[in-house]
Formats: structure tokens, C-alpha cells, sequence
């Protein structure tokens, strides 16, 4: 397919079939910027509460860059990828810090800001100050994989450089956001992973996929995430109406979130196993939670919670301070960032 061709048509569908979005149409390169980041391994329609929450909180970088990193990660709860709440903030800061408050308006400048990549770099050159740079993430790989028969391997870092090159090659001086916008679209509701509209695609004629029956087999992606199973035991230690909770410390795929002391297992184990690595003298065993699934990328976490009453104060303050605690109240805790997992326990059985 020609690309002046591809270009024109993928336009023309856009304009009837763009999603509306409330980042869309704007060239305010906060909005953007936040949008893209939230949007990162994330749907649209999960994604769209959270930005409308950090919009509501933090209308402009300004207010973003002195809000404390607990209230943003408090406010991101539930997103995953924590880091991304952490970057958000430090490139807030950066922006503010660095750039006397207004975001750099070229991609090569953008790219130096905390936790923005190429491709949100890119997003954020096109639509927010009409630059030609052309996006690539896992939309635009399987859109012009399929038509245009790109058989390059997309597991494989250097990958991005064939199809950055290719999109870079088409988009059109004067329309660079509207490319950008239209092949992001189409690509999460047309040219989806399973199940494409390909009846009425307008590539279908001349796409490489359709016409060689490659469909399923392109974008081409030959290594396999390896998911590690985790097995977590978390002891609640309860004193008159207060718990004791800790912040997880550097490197942690919960870094500044808060948790109750934690057990963990390389296999499933007894519960009076995990009750046997701890001194139970002043203390009475409560409930005892279900194993509870919990899905990350690369991971699968099996958690049980056991509640656990501490009949003295002298005790609960001896603990606390030989497992590095601290004691909260549930009101205290409630404004707590904490994992989902954690979160949801709490909601059925304490809140």
C-alpha cells in the first residue's frame, strides 16, 4: 500500500470514528502528558477516572509538583505500576523545578524528563505543539505490522527503530497530531488484537495480513513474559481499634505504599506454619482470610491475611518496634496509600 494512500484514508476514517476523550482537542501539553502516562499499560476506560481525579486535585503542573508523593500514590491506588506515579510526580517537579513551569516544546528535550520515553515524548511534540514525531507503541506496531507485512520481531529492542522509522516516513508535516490520534485509534478499536473489524476495514484490499491470511500471526513476538508466583502471609497485628502497617521500602514493586507485616513464602504453606515463626504469648488468633489471587504482569500473588489481637499495649508496642511498624488508626489508615490487594481486604473486612 502506498503510504500517501494509507495516511489520507486512516485520516478520513478517524474523523467519524475518533474517540472522544476529554484530553482530546487540546493542546495543553500538562493534559497530554498526564493522559499518556496514565494510559501507559492501562485501558482507556479504566484509565479515564484516574485522569479525571488528578485533573479535579492537581489542575496544573504547579499543583502536581507540590502535592507530597503519599497523596499522589494515594490518588493513583489501584493503577498498578507504581513507579509511574513516582516518575509522574518527579517529572512534575522537573517541569516546574527546571523549566520554570512550562513543559519543553521538542521531542529531544522532552525525552530528558523523568519517566517520559519515546513514544510519550512523541505524543506530546505532536499534539500539544504540532511537531512531526510519530508514536509507536503496541497499537501502531500491530496496525502497520498487518498492513504493511512488517515481519520484524517486536520483542526485540531494535525493532522500534524499523517501525519509528516508518511512521516517521508517513506522517504528514501538517497533520502530525491527527495521524498520531487516528493510528492509536485505530489500532484499540479496529485493528484489535483478537478479532479485528477486518469487513469493514478501509486497508482491507491491499493489507498484507488479510490477503496472506496472516492476521493472527502479525505483529511477530517471539519471547514470552515468565510470570513468578509469590506466596504472601500478612499478619495484622490489632491493639484496641489500631493496626500496625509499614511502608515498603526502595526497589519495590510497592515502593511508598503500606502494608501489614508480611510473611513470605516461596510455596504454599500452612497457616500454623507462618503462626510458628511468631510469638504468640499475649496474643489471640482471629480470622483467618481466604487465599486471595492477585494478577500482576509478571506476577501472580496468593495472599491470606490473619488478624491477630494483642491483648497488652506493651506488647504492641514491642512488636512495632522489633518489625519496624507503626501503629495507625483505621481512619489514618483509609488515607493510606496502599496496594490494591491490601485495599480491598480492608474495604470487605475492616472499613
Amino acid at each position: 500500500m502506498q503510504a500517501e494512500v494509507f495516511v489520507n484514508q486512516l485520516i478520513k476514517w478517524h474523523q467519524t470514528q475518533k474517540r472522544e476523550l476529554p484530553w482530546r482537542g487540546i493542546a495543553d501539553p500538562y493534559k497530554i502528558w498526564l493522559s499518556e502516562i496514565i494510559l501507559q499499560q492501562t485501558r482507556v476506560n479504566q484509565g479515564l477516572p484516574y485522569y479525571l481525579r488528578f485533573i479535579a486535585a492537581y489542575p496544573t503542573v504547579q499543583d502536581l509538583a507540590n502535592a507530597s508523593e503519599a497523596e499522589v500514590l494515594r490518588l493513583w491506588q489501584g493503577l498498578g505500576y507504581y513507579s509511574r506515579a513516582r516518575n509522574l510526580h518527579a517529572c512534575a517537579k522537573m517541569v516546574v523545578n527546571e523549566y520554570n513551569g512550562s513543559f519543553p516544546n521538542n521531542f529531544d528535550e522532552l525525552l530528558k524528563l523523568k519517566g517520559i520515553g519515546r513514544y510519550t515524548a512523541a505524543a506530546i511534540a505532536s499534539l500539544a505543539f504540532n511537531k512531526a514525531n510519530a508514536v509507536v507503541d503496541g497499537n501502531v506496531y500491530r496496525v502497520l505490522s498487518r498492513v504493511f507485512g512488517i515481519t520484524n520481531d517486536i520483542s526485540e529492542a531494535k525493532t522500534q527503530k524499523v517501525f519509528e522509522a516508518k511512521a516517521n516516513a508517513m506522517i504528514p508535516a501538517d497533520q502530525p497530531g491527527d495521524f498520531n490520534q487516528a493510528l492509536m485509534d485505530f489500532g484499540a478499536t479496529h485493528c484489535t488484537p483478537k478479532k479485528p473489524l477486518c469487513i469493514t476495514c478501509p486497508f482491507q484490499a491491499e493489507c498484507f495480513a488479510f490477503n496472506k491470511g496472516m492476521i493472527d500471526q502479525l505483529p511477530v513476538k517471539t519471547k514470552k513474559v515468565k510470570v513468578r508466583k509469590r506466596y504472601f502471609y500478612y499478619l495484622l497485628f490489632e491493639h484496641k481499634g489500631k493496626l500496625l502497617m509499614k511502608e515498603r521500602g526502595p526497589k519495590d514493586i510497592w515502593q511508598g505504599l503500606n502494608d501489614f507485616h508480611l510473611i513470605e513464602e516461596k510455596k504454599p504453606i500452612a497457616v500454623e506454619s507462618v503462626l510458628a515463626k511468631v510469638d504468640l504469648q499475649g496474643i489471640t488468633v482471629g480470622d483467618i482470610s481466604e487465599p486471595v489471587k492477585h494478577i500482576l504482569t509478571h506476577q501472580q500473588i496468593f495472599a491470606q491475611f490473619i488478624r491477630l489481637e494483642v491483648k497488652e499495649m506493651n506488647k504492641f508496642v514491642a512488636l512495632s518496634n522489633d518489625l519496624e511498624l507503626k501503629s495507625f488508626s483505621l481512619k489514618a489508615i483509609h488515607d493510606l496509600p496502599k496496594p490494591v490487594l491490601v485495599n480491598n481486604y480492608l474495604k470487605e473486612n475492616l472499613f
